[in-house]
């Protein structure tokens, strides 16, 4: 089985704005998540906030965490919660079992987007990270996870543990 490489399209009209991950959404594209999230934190006339993960074939936890920064990041500035579209039955279970509903709205039902919201997705760039940043980022994202509920907790304190570990070792000064 051909595994799609993850792809990440976003749109903004009328206050609306639609995240749309597709294929196997991993860490590499954290970077270019969490940049989104800080968007979203400044972005002003925000009125609502859907996440599209309908073609979507997996979402690690990584991103995961990421899209839960995006809900943290649009609270109490929004009437509704944001909304995660979900009908692939794995990712509808990852999203359940880390808590996903107390922060979004899930929806499995497509839901009808206007043509001029669907042409205005573009294909947003993988922005890179270096090793450094990209473990600082599974850890924020893992952090994230954390905090949503115990059993999260539970699953990913000993990955935080070790990342953190890692953050404090005594960096190798180069002789040059």
């Amino acid at each position: 089985m051909l595994i799609e490489e993850g792809r990440i399209k976003a749109a903004f009209d009328s206050g609306v704005f639609v995240l749309k991950l597709c294929g196997d959404v991993r860490l590499t594209l954290c970077t270019t998540l969490d940049s989104q999230a800080q968007r979203l934190a400044e972005t002003p006339g925000l009125r609502a906030v859907m996440i599209d993960l309908r073609e979507a074939t997996n979402v690690d936890s990584t991103a995961l965490g990421f899209l839960a920064k995006v809900a943290m990041a649009v609270r109490g500035r929004l009437v509704h919660p944001p909304t995660i579209i979900a009908d692939n039955p794995d990712v509808r279970k990852m999203l359940d079992v880390m808590g996903f509903a107390r922060f979004f709205t899930l929806m499995e039902a497509p839901l009808q987007q206007s043509s001029v919201l669907n042409d205005a997705l573009i294909e947003l760039p993988e922005e890179p990270a270096d090793e450094v940043g990209l473990r600082e980022r599974i850890l924020e994202a893992h952090r994230i996870l954390m905090h949503m509920n115990e059993h999260n907790r539970e699953q990913f304190q000993p990955l935080v543990e070790m990342l953190e570990a890692q953050n404090i070792e005594p960096q190798h000064e180069s002789p040059y």
